[in-house]
């Protein structure tokens, strides 16, 4: 059975990086909302409080019965949690309107465990309003800042389970030695053998789909990308040939896409049909101009072309998805103790109209542990390392009406500006990058001639998980040789232009 660790969330925006943080030490783990009712099975091994937008003097704070829980296991209150621990053991919290955030340097004033192998004073990460005035009896001081004096404190009880708080947010990259805090709650503290590994997944996902498959049928859409290609190599590892996989070549893939992944499923094994639907496609998104419509056009065919597909294997009662765990938790909204669930299907729609069971090997996975699990599949490295690419592909990177040779132009000018990054070595720095084609022709000069061509903005941005980004900072050298390698090989475009906008407040995409 693998032990796990328990993060109940209370809406804070760090939550996610509490687990990826545990997940880093080996460790399992799950976010659930707060109000969410759970059983204690022998594999929990401890239970972490999220912070929180809330005050815990707020008339709707979202509360927890922290003493039932600490009777049961050891817990870990991280601000909010720390703040909410301290009120319900009879302590005194105060509401400010300022807030301390940012920086601070914490103190050690006593040895402890949780504080093993970190430094006597150490940069840590700040974000509350609440301000505890006094510790509730029976705890003890174990961190001071500057200006806090219970920066970290536990309850002092010989013959309970361990109860700790920190009133900083040791999950987050500021908070220098966090990660350490962090592994020795959970490995000194609760117990954790950190023995959740991406061979141990591999081992335990097998084993699990096998049970959930049985003898029965898998049918997949396949695009490309690391997370179905990773889903569905474990599922053939499960079930052999008895996965079929589809992949639609929808006709805004990037140059020689289609024919390339499927060579690359051959050589890992996969059983992929590929199925050449350009020509359907381009003729539904004739005279769209405006992206939802694009977008929704690409979605319900690749649904038609999917279903006549499937229809023709029989004793299919299975849809296999490469869904990953950010698309799954369940978020607490901001506003109130109401849930907001966020509804995901990488292939929107089908789980709906096919009525089939649900097979999602990597439901409980984040991106960088899906890459991980590839490379412990074998998978090949230039496949896990793809930059994300949208699912309605180039249609919505060129802006207005998609035409085949619009698609035409934007390959091979996407074409020239990766191989380039891959060249100059700078692919892999970057989170995602792409080129969009714009609705706009200006006059240029071609030897002695004039020319009216199209434009192609060039797109770059760092991020780690695509929530926030910044425009990557190209070196001017290698912009002007993409530019000028993009302008005498692609006929029709006679001007590159480079995007220097950050999300927010711009998307990463340009529809």
């Amino acid at each position: 059975m693998t032990e796990k660790i328990l993060i109940l969330d209370f809406g804070s925006q760090y939550t996610q990086l509490i687990a990826r943080a545990v997940r880093e030490a080996n460790v399992y783990c799950e976010i659930i909302p707060y109000h969410k009712s759970f059983e204690y099975d022998p594999s929990l091994k401890g239970i972490i409080l999220s912070g929180s937008p809330f005050s815990v003097n707020d008339a709707n704070a979202p509360e927890v019965d922290i003493e039932a829980m600490h009777k049961r296991l050891p817990v870990m209150g991280v601000c909010y949690g720390a703040q909410l621990t301290a009120k319900q053991f009879g302590g005194r919290v105060a509401s400010s309107d300022k807030r301390e955030y940012g920086r601070a340097f914490m103190q050690k004033q006593k040895d402890n465990v949780l504080f093993k192998d970190v430094t006597g004073t150490s940069q840590v990460w700040m974000s509350h309003a609440d301000t505890i005035l006094d510790l509730p009896v029976g705890f003890e001081v174990l961190a001071t800042t500057d200006k806090i004096p219970y920066a970290a404190f536990r309850k002092d009880a010989a013959n309970e389970q361990p109860l700790y708080c920190l009133q900083f947010h040791p999950e987050v990259y500021h908070s220098v030695e966090g990660k350490k805090i962090i592994r020795n709650f959970l490995v000194d503290i609760c117990g954790c053998a950190q023995d959740w590994t991406p061979a141990h997944f591999v081992s335990d996902t097998v084993e699990g789909l096998k049970k959930q498959i049985g003898n029965r049928k898998v049918i997949m859409a396949l695009s490309g990308g690391v997370d179905s290609t990773v889903a569905a190599t474990l599922i053939h590892r499960a079930i052999g040939d008895r996965l079929i996989g589809i992949f639609v070549d929808n006709g805004v893939l990037r140059k020689n896409e289609f024919s390339q992944v499927l060579e690359t499923y051959k050589t890992i094994g996969l059983n992929v049909k590929g199925i050449d639907a350009k020509e359907l496609f381009y003729k539904e998104l004739a005279g769209k101009s405006d992206p939802e419509a694009k977008r929704k056009t690409i979605g319900r065919l690749f649904i038609d072309v999917f279903q006549e597909e499937a229809g023709k294997v029989e004793g299919v009662e299975l849809l296999g998805q490469g869904t990953i765990y950010p698309d799954v938790i369940e978020s607490v909204s901001v506003h109130g103790p109401s849930v907001t669930i966020k509804s995901h299907h990488n292939v929107g729609g089908l789980p709906e109209k096919m009525h089939l069971e649900l097979v999602e090997p990597l439901r409980f996975l984040f991106k960088d542990e899906v890459r991980r699990v590839g490379a412990e599949l074998g998978i090949p490295a230039e496949l896990l390392e793809r930059h994300p690419f949208p699912g309605p592909g180039l249609a919505i990177r060129i802006l207005g009406e998609v035409t085949e040779e619009k698609v035409r132009l934007l390959q091979e000018a996407d074409h020239v500006y990766t191989k380039a990054l891959k060249d100059h070595h700078l692919y892999a720095s970057v989170w995602q990058a792409g080129a969009i084609l714009l609705p706009v022709k200006s006059v240029g000069v071609m030897g002695d001639e004039r020319t009216y061509e199209f434009t192609v903005a060039l797109r770059a941005v760092t991020s780690v998980d695509g929530m926030t980004a910044d425009w990557a900072h190209l070196p001017y050298s290698f912009l002007a040789d993409v530019s000028n390698e993009i302008i005498n090989n692609v006929k029709g475009i006679n001007r590159v232009v480079y995007d220097i906008s950050s999300k927010p407040p711009a998307t990463i995409e340009w529809e």
